[in-house]
């Protein structure tokens, strides 16, 4: 048996990319996936894709800036499975563009779902964590965090905002509770689709087609880290293309 199999874990962002690729990969190892993303259509066929194969798996609509939606997210999981092993914090959302555009309303897009939908996260399974006396948070950042690029500034901030706080988490969570870490770089999704920078957008899908990773290597390192005993806490993983800089 491996670390993974029969553990309950909540993904959000699960509609696509690494989201998606790591619902399919744990709930190929036997766990039982609890998927939260806004878009319906992406959880219904992931879900049944996923039953197809034999796994099992639960899913509801979730906007991660609305905290009553992590909330339910989380029933979910126990209601249908009894218990919550794992909360992945993957939905993010990247509007590049230069801090001279003053696109505070990006801004504060980033901020209510970057930073403020894993702190919903949070709230909403830490009770249940600790009354298990079990838990485990994989909150997803990114590489943009670790090396700060021009017109990344305020979503590199979201980004080290969930790394500070992942670090305080884990030094208030104890002995039984694990936070985890992951730093994806380039990773072959459609993050680029929303910018609103045309210029900034070709650059990113440039890149992309260059070096990115496919997002099934981004949800192998967060299997890794969900696999371990619970004694043991992958704190930092950071995964990206050999030819990133």
């Amino acid at each position: 048996m491996s670390g993974i199999e029969g553990k309950v874990v909540a993904i959000t962002g699960a509609g696509s990319g690494i989201g998606e690729a790591t619902a399919l990969l744990l709930a190929e190892r036997g766990a039982k996936v609890v998927l939260g993303a806004r878009r319906v259509e992406r959880l219904e066929a992931l879900a049944a894709r996923i039953e197809k194969a034999g796994g099992e798996a639960a899913w509801v609509r979730t906007d991660v800036k609305r905290r009553e939606e992590l909330s339910g997210l989380v029933t979910l999981a126990r209601d249908r499975f009894g218990k919550l092993d794992v909360l992945v914090s993957n939905a993010g959302v990247g509007l590049i563009s230069p801090l001279d555009d003053l696109r505070v309303e990006d801004w504060e897009e980033m901020i209510d779902v970057n930073l403020k939908g894993v702190l919903y996260g949070i709230a909403a399974a830490l009770p249940v964590f600790r009354q298990q006396g079990v838990g485990h948070f994989v909150n997803i950042v990114s590489t943009a965090g670790l090396r700060i690029s021009p017109l990344m500034s305020v979503y590199a901030g979201t980004k080290n905002a969930v790394r500070t706080l992942s670090e305080g988490l884990r030094q208030e969570a104890g002995g039984n509770l694990r936070v985890t870490v992951v730093s994806p770089g380039f990773v072959r999704t459609d993050f680029a689709g929303p910018m609103p920078d045309p210029e900034v957008k070709a650059q990113i899908l440039d890149t992309m087609d260059r070096i990115a990773i496919p997002p099934e290597a981004v949800a192998r390192t967060a299997a890794f880290a969900v696999e371990q005993p619970d004694g043991v806490d992958v704190g930092d993983i950071v995964v990206r293309p050999t030819a990133q800089d």
